[in-house]
């Protein structure tokens, strides 16, 4: 049966949304193992306490896409027994105990990224193991790659955009679901973080309707991409953009912005064939369209 126009969407949103099993058996189950590791490695009578570990990123926010690559966890360390004056002055010492720690536990290849322990599985994907300490009113402290801290609240930033989702009315994970799929198939010009962020930003009102959503932050978006951290603890989160950067990424956004609107302009006239060819371009390969 030959798909209309908002039949293939709705088939595309499916396609890349993981499910209830793959959250339980591949989201879930690597943050516990995150947590029997670290557990194992730095219990409570150690000289650095694993407190907590909180899943962070887009899988907390339900904005991950399919196939998994990775899942962000946040592991809490206690300041018990003074353990942040140990490391206060050298945060690439603390991130290279955990990494050794959790090599010694671990079958999968496990490295270092500066910030963060990536743990690299056999079957495919990765966690992303951000050591930190709490600095209390949900600030943490993670290495900053060269030595030194940064502050972070991605806790709070999760609940800013949780919010911004049932004020949505819950259309924005989906919609961002959608965008990253056009993030990634035109060079992955945008962070995720910023992305989500000017989504989650932009919108007053938000409805279901995907080709109508996805047009309007098309269009918005080139002229509101810069938004601060919702933790209140990074500022700009264009800082990453070189001027030329910014400006290819606007390019880029205003490109998509113009097929949108012929895509919708074909849809209304009935030629579903013509709108879903603009879709797929916009969207990837892996939009339908028959």
């Amino acid at each position: 049966m030959t798909l209309t126009t908002t039949q293939a969407m709705a088939k595309f949103l499916e396609d890349i949304s993981v499910t209830d099993y793959q959250k339980t058996s591949i989201i879930q189950a690597r943050k516990n193992r995150v947590v029997e590791n670290l557990t194992a490695s730095f219990p409570s009578t150690s000289d650095l306490p694993f407190s907590s570990a909180i899943l962070m990123g887009s899988a907390a926010k339900g904005t991950i896409v399919r196939p998994i690559s990775d899942v962000d966890v946040l592991a809490v360390f206690s300041n018990s027994g003074n353990a942040w004056n140990n490391y206060r002055y050298d945060s690439q010492a603390f991130l290279y105990r955990i990494r050794s720690a959790y090599a010694g536990l671990s079958t999968a290849q496990v490295g270092a990224r500066g910030q963060a322990v990536r743990i690299f599985f056999a079957n495919g994907g990765h966690v992303d193991v951000a050591p930190v300490f709490s600095h209390g009113n949900d600030v943490y402290g993670l290495p900053k790659g060269d030595g030194g801290w940064i502050n972070t609240a991605p806790t709070v930033a999760n609940k800013w955009f949780a919010s911004k989702n049932a004020e949505l009315g819950y259309n924005l994970a989906p919609l961002i679901r959608m965008l990253k799929q056009w993030n990634g198939a035109h060079s992955k010009r945008m962070q995720s973080f910023h992305l989500e962020t000017v989504a989650a930003s932009m919108f007053k009102t938000l409805g279901s309707g995907r080709p109508s959503g996805l047009a309007s932050f098309f269009e918005w978006a080139p002229n509101r991409l810069d938004v601060g951290d919702p933790g209140e603890q990074s500022g700009s989160l264009t800082s990453y953009l070189s001027w030329y950067g910014r400006q290819d990424l606007q390019d880029a956004l205003r490109s998509a912005g113009e097929r949108a609107k012929k895509a919708q302009a074909a849809e209304a006239a009935g030629d579903h064939v013509e709108a879903k060819r603009l879709w797929k371009i916009i969207l990837g390969d892996a939009f339908p369209t028959n």
